[in-house]
């Protein structure tokens, strides 16, 4: 696992892409584990701080009990439709995974395990999935 600062170090061009992804939004979404095992989706802010990918959770409440518990989590950017005939301009989805560290109270911030884009080939008839983890750097799959 490694800070966001280091990922965005190792891949400039493509953290560049995901980060403007989770910008353009204020509210995304976050997976974490309950107690028994299960997967719990929450609404969430995320904030990137001095090299560092950040977020909170209110005092009591059910994900940040399951990060202190568990601290994996997968955070998804926000999602919009592509618009039709103008398909090309759609700007994707991101996601990155991996743990947290507890910071100040109820913030956390995010170990980053993987990185992933996914959008449209410029001709929007392939789906590409580019995706960044520590041991693998950057790699790409398009589909049809």
């Amino acid at each position: 696992m490694t800070a966001w600062r280091e990922f965005e170090a190792a891949e400039p061009e493509f953290a560049r892409r995901v980060r403007a992804r989770f910008d353009a939004h204020k509210h995304k979404t976050i997976a974490t584990l309950r107690a028994d095992g299960s997967p719990r989706i929450s609404g969430i802010e995320t904030a990137f701080e001095d090299g560092e990918l950040v977020f909170g959770s209110m005092p009591q409440a059910r994900k940040g009990a399951d990060l202190l518990r568990d601290p994996r989590f997968a955070l998804h950017s926000a999602t919009v439709d592509p618009v039709e005939g103008a398909e090309a301009q759609w700007p994707g989805e991101a996601k990155i995974a991996g743990r947290v560290r507890p910071g100040d109270g109820e913030r956390f911030v995010a170990d980053v395990a993987e990185v992933v884009h996914t959008h449209l080939n410029e001709a929007a008839t392939l789906l590409v999935v580019e995706w960044w983890t520590p041991a693998d750097g950057l790699r790409k799959v398009e589909r049809e």
